[in-house]
């Protein structure tokens, strides 16, 4: 029988991680990013308990815990720096199987790139178009044009791949409001748990990463491309400095030239992630802002689903049916979720301030990580136990 043929558009978390576990499943595929080279930069990630179950399936979950930092628990604060919830991490691995944990997004992409060939990597290959000639998929880029038997579209938010065969969709949508990431130097002491502090209309986060680093982020409501006057760290010092501990002393130990700044969208449901032989996967078929931290976890667990239904579904148009109806609900309703998470952190109507943080004070923890489930519940559709970890490295 002769071996399948893949093509992932898009060289970041989702794509080489549906790469990997097509890969595992005997596909040859090669991954085309339009990067010069397979890297992150500058920012931390949340991989919360249903991202490490699609870890696991790839091999790969034991490597990224060793790479990470295991949050002991996270609190939100109000403005005061006032406790309004908790979270337990060890409650949370006891009830979802997996803990929280949190790495350095440059060290997730190594970890799934060298658990791919060398030769299926191909950085610098920019895709412009994708077309259906007659339920042929065919890939443009520059100086080549390829056939494979199966595209996979992981090319973010401002997809070529969706462009091209969902010309009609609409656009990413601007969610109102602007975010700020860094990573500290290694503190002395860093704080012992994570926490977010909500304000009116602003936010502040940070979580721990390995080496005493801590990785911080920050949102503000203001209109879309609102421009900086002057560095963005000394923005961030206008706008949090005063904050509650542990606040000035994090930004303190944060480098000026390691602030990034982006503004922050969603996309609008599509009415499919698929076209005859191409699926869409992670930010290019449903981009969802970070408040539940779930944008790779989704991506992850589209990747081994897509690569499931693969394997379980011999016709591969078919089987990338079964991958929509599969992901298409679950993704939707946690993008809203996220959504209004974000719409209630970004309040800043002061009484709407103080009936939410009210509200979050005398919500009881067991019910807050019951509300979680629905999201955090999620296991693959294969059995990965007869996968032994990091089989591949």
């Amino acid at each position: 029988m002769p071996q399948r043929a893949a093509t992932v558009v898009g060289g970041g978390i989702g794509g080489l991680a549906a790469a990997l576990a097509l890969h595992r499943r005997g596909w040859h595929v090669e991954v085309l990013e339009r990067a010069p080279e397979f890297t992150e930069i500058g920012a931390g990630i949340s991989l919360w308990p249903n991202a490490l179950h699609a870890l696991k399936t790839l091999g790969l979950a034991d490597t990224v815990r060793s790479l990470g930092a295991v949050e002991t628990g996270g609190r939100v604060r109000d403005r005061r720096g006032r406790r309004l919830s908790r979270t337990d991490n060890a409650e949370l691995e006891r009830r979802f199987g997996h803990p929280l944990v949190v790495l350095h997004r440059a060290d997730l992409l190594r970890a799934l790139a060298g658990a791919l060939p060398a030769d299926s990597l191909l950085p610098g290959s920019e895709v412009t178009a994708v077309h259906d000639d007659g339920g042929q998929p065919v890939v443009v880029r520059r100086g080549h044009t390829s056939r494979p038997g199966l595209v996979v579209g992981a090319d973010g938010l401002r997809s070529a791949v969706r462009r091209s065969l969902w010309p009609d969709a609409p656009g990413p949508r601007y969610a109102g409001y602007t975010a700020w990431r860094m990573v500290t130097d290694p503190l002395a002491a860093p704080p012992a748990e994570g926490a977010v502090i909500w304000g009116r209309g602003e936010r502040f986060g940070c979580t721990a990463l390995p080496g005493g680093r801590m990785y911080c982020f920050a949102t503000a409501s203001l209109p879309e491309g609102t421009p900086c006057d002057g560095s963005e760290h000394a923005e961030l010092l206008r706008r949090f400095g005063s904050w509650p501990d542990p606040v000035p002393g994090l930004l303190a130990a944060v480098p000026e030239d390691a602030v990034l700044r982006h503004d922050l969208y969603d996309l609008p449901p599509l009415p499919s992630f698929v076209r005859g032989r191409v699926a869409l996967l992670g930010d290019a078929a449903h981009a969802m802002t970070p408040n539940l931290g779930q944008g790779a976890c989704q991506a992850l667990e589209d990747a081994v689903t897509l690569a499931h239904c693969l394997d379980a579904v011999p016709d591969t148009t078919a089987a990338l049916r079964s991958y929509d109806r599969l992901r298409r609900p679950r993704t939707r309703a946690v993008a809203r979720r996220s959504a209004r998470l974000g719409t209630i952190g970004q309040l800043s109507w002061p009484p709407a301030v103080l009936l939410r943080d009210t509200a979050a004070r005398l919500t009881p923890v067991r019910m807050t990580l019951r509300s979680m489930t629905p999201v955090l519940g999620w296991t693959p559709p294969a059995d990965p136990a007869d996968v032994p970890d990091d089989r591949n490295r």
